[in-house]
C-alpha cells in the first residue's frame, strides 16, 4: 500500500470546489492508501479547536472518516493552522507530529518531514513572528481569548500577510539554500518533503533532494510513496 502526503489546501468557506476535490481525494486515493500526511496549512486559519464553524466540523468529519476506514492519518502544522491541538487530533482521528518528523518506511532510506517555513530564513520578519505566535505561553492567552477576538485577529493577520508578501522579493520567500543543506546534514538523510513555498518540484541537490509539495488552487497536489520506488510527486486538476 501507498503513503500519501498533502500540504498548503488552504481550506476555506471561499473557496468551494477546493473543498470539494480534497473529500474526493479523501474518497477516492486516500482510502487506498497505508497512511496520509498533512504537511500544514490545511486550513486558510484556525482560531481554535473550539471553532463551531460549519466547514471545520464538515473537514473533522471527513477525516474521522478516512481514520475510521483504516488510513493511518497524521498532521503537521503549518503557518496559517498552528493553533490545532489535541482536541482536533482527537475528533478526527490523528497524531500530531512535530515540526521536524523522520518517515521511516521499510522500503525507503529515512526522509525528513516538514511545513516548509522554518527553511525561509532569510524572511527575518516572518521568522520573528514564528517564534512568537509559536510560543506556548502566547498560544494558552489565544486560546482563551472570546471566539469572536480570535476571528478578528485572525483576519487582521491574514491581511497583513498577503500584504508584506506583496512587497518582498521572490528570493526571501523562497527555501534558504543552506538551511536545507544543514537539516539534511543534522538529521542524517538525502531527502526532505516539504510544502508552504507554493512551488511545486522535485530539486536535486549536491546533498540530496528537495521534493516540494503544491498548493491547491487550480490543480491538487500530492506526493504518493509505493514500496521501493522513488516518491512521485503527482497533480490533478481541480474543476470549479
Amino acid at each position: 500500500m501507498s503513503v500519501l502526503l498533502i500540504s498548503d489546501l488552504h481550506l476555506s468557506p471561499e473557496r468551494p470546489a477546493v473543498t470539494r476535490a480534497f473529500f474526493g481525494f479523501l474518497h477516492g486515493e486516500a482510502r487506498k492508501a497505508e497512511a496520509l500526511y498533512i504537511l500544514g496549512d490545511l486550513f486558510e486559519s484556525w482560531i481554535g479547536d473550539d471553532d463551531p464553524a460549519p466547514l471545520a466540523r464538515e473537514v473533522i468529519g471527513e477525516l474521522k472518516q478516512l481514520s475510521d476506514s483504516g488510513t493511518r492519518l497524521y498532521f503537521m502544522h503549518g503557518n496559517r493552522d498552528f493553533m490545532i491541538g489535541r482536541q482536533f487530533a482527537q475528533e478526527a482521528g490523528c497524531t500530531l507530529l512535530p515540526e521536524h518528523h523522520l518517515l521511516k518506511l521499510a522500503e525507503q532510506q529515512p526522509m525528513l518531514l516538514l511545513h516548509g517555513d522554518t527553511l525561509c530564513t532569510e524572511d527575518e520578519e516572518y521568522q520573528k513572528f514564528r517564534r512568537i505566535s509559536r510560543n506556548p505561553l502566547v498560544q494558552f492567552v489565544l486560546r482563551h481569548l472570546p471566539l469572536k477576538k480570535r476571528q478578528k485577529i485572525a483576519a487582521n493577520l491574514r491581511r497583513k500577510s498577503m500584504q508584506a508578501n506583496a512587497n518582498k522579493a521572490d528570493n526571501i520567500m523562497d527555501v534558504t539554500p543552506a538551511e536545507v543543506a544543514r537539516l539534511l546534514k543534522d538529521f542524517g538523510v538525502k531527502r526532505m518533503i516539504h510544502g508552504h513555498t507554493h512551488r511545486p518540484n522535485r530539486h536535486i541537490l549536491p546533498c540530496g533532494e528537495r521534493l516540494v509539495l503544491g498548493d491547491w488552487h487550480h490543480h491538487g497536489w500530492y506526493v504518493r510513496i509505493d514500496g521501493e520506488q522513488s516518491p512521485e510527486l503527482l497533480s490533478f486538476p481541480i474543476e470549479a
